[in-house]
């Protein structure tokens, strides 16, 4: 196969100000601040309580090189801050490299927030013919694939309404299904999945592994969630604090970036508190110490909410996933029988005998507001354990022999 994009020691960098970074940054200056400042600034005067101090460079993404082939399907994995957004703007020409370059075969197609690209007062249909004729696509080819765009969208009702009347839903699938619908050699997409129902998930889903796999199409596709990238995609790149830690086949790499990712602790705690309702605290009970836990023995969750505001339903909730990110169990603490005000509050989960297969866990914790339908916090990758069994006699655990071990008897007849 021949490559479609070869990345060679690509690096963005941006300036950041350290004399931006008080309050006084993150609020509308009034005209007269504005007139004020400016007048200082073309005379050489500085406020005198507020000394100017030399810029800084950050470096978002260095040393970057990345071959792409005809038909990979390629995720990109890493934490926020790792530099997976800023590489996939630079890919699709939204943003430009400070050094390094990007070489293409082929048309683009990126969907790196939902909507991107939409004009807000044109309508659906509009903007159908305004994205492909951004893509370089003729008339008749927007038009030949039309049909199919409106139908996976599921948009026919509000075709002809302005997308700024949309629902953020609405947005998302006429988003998605232009970007996948559309003639292009390599389709980019952002977290997509993380918006959307779930029957639309599963739909997205379905269309992404169907263009690199059927279509042969190349996919460039950015989630924080492993399950996803494990069905997708043949190869990943792990990025971290904007360097190429791994890249090859998915396995591989996803295991690393697990292993790197999860602390091994009992206890979660915020290394700082904030303004707004979250967790606080969570910590699990194992059976043994060292985070193992036995098959089949008691096990118990607690985790310290603290809520900024009145909550009428508070929803408390956790997965435990495996390593791959797949989700394996579900535990959930929903209450309407009070009103929560703000300050901090503990719950337990007891579970009487933790029954999972034997191998590595972690969890992924969920507080709402369930009347609001508005998610409050989430983290994942806390407390990671591991299950086991309690003793083999002369035969030692390893985990290629078997995932899960079952109660069992044996009988023996003399004959």
């Amino acid at each position: 196969m021949s490559a479609v994009i070869e990345i060679k020691n690509l690096g963005k960098k941006y300036t950041i100000s350290p004399n931006m970074q008080t309050d006084q940054a993150h609020h509308y200056l009034s005209l007269r601040e504005s007139i004020t400042n400016s007048v200082r600034g073309l005379f050489g005067f500085q406020n005198a309580h507020e000394p100017s101090l030399p810029d800084t460079d950050f470096w978002a993404l260095r040393h970057i090189d990345l071959t792409v082939e005809q038909g990979d399907r390629v995720g990109i994995i890493g934490s926020n801050g790792a530099g997976k957004s800023t590489l996939l703007k630079m890919i699709s020409r939204i943003t430009y490299p400070t050094e390094g370059e990007i070489r293409y075969k082929g048309r683009i197609a990126s969907l790196l927030e939902v909507g991107t690209g939409f004009h807000p007062e044109l309508t659906g249909r509009e903007n159908i013919y305004l994205i492909g004729a951004i893509l370089g696509m003729s008339h008749a080819e927007i038009r030949r694939k039309f049909d199919e765009i409106v139908d996976f969208a599921g948009i026919e009702k509000f075709l002809d309404t302005p997308v700024k009347r949309y629902s953020s839903g609405m947005y998302t699938r006429l988003a998605f299904s232009v970007a996948a619908h559309l003639e292009s050699e390599i389709l980019i997409v952002d977290e997509v999945l993380a918006v959307g129902d779930t029957e639309f998930q599963k739909k997205c889903l379905g269309k992404m592994e169907e263009i690199g796999q059927k279509e042969g199409k190349t996919l460039l596709f950015v989630s924080h969630n492993m399950d996803s990238v494990l069905q997708l995609t043949n190869k990943v790149l792990f990025l971290d604090k904007g360097k190429a830690v791994s890249y090859g086949v998915t396995d591989g790499v996803v295991n690393t970036y697990l292993e790197k990712s999860l602390v091994v602790e009992s206890r979660f705690v915020r290394p700082q508190k904030l303004e707004t309702s979250h967790f606080q605290e969570v910590e699990i009970t194992t059976s043994q110490k060292g985070n193992y836990h036995i098959h089949g023995q008691p096990f118990a969750l607690t985790t310290k909410v603290c809520l900024s505001e009145k909550v009428e339903k508070l929803g408390v909730s956790f997965q435990i996933a495996n390593y791959n990110g797949k989700n394996i169990n579900y535990c959930w603490f929903f209450d309407d029988s009070q009103e929560y005000e703000p300050g901090t509050y503990e719950f337990t989960c007891h579970i009487p005998s933790l029954r999972l297969m034997m191998g590595k866990y972690y969890f992924k914790m969920h507080l709402a507001n369930v009347k609001t339908k508005e998610k409050l916090d989430f983290v994942e990758h806390v407390c990671p354990f591991e299950v086991g069994m309690d003793t083999f006699h002369e035969w030692t655990w390893h985990s290629n022999v078997a995932v899960y071990l079952d109660d069992f008897s044996w009988s023996k007849n003399d004959l």
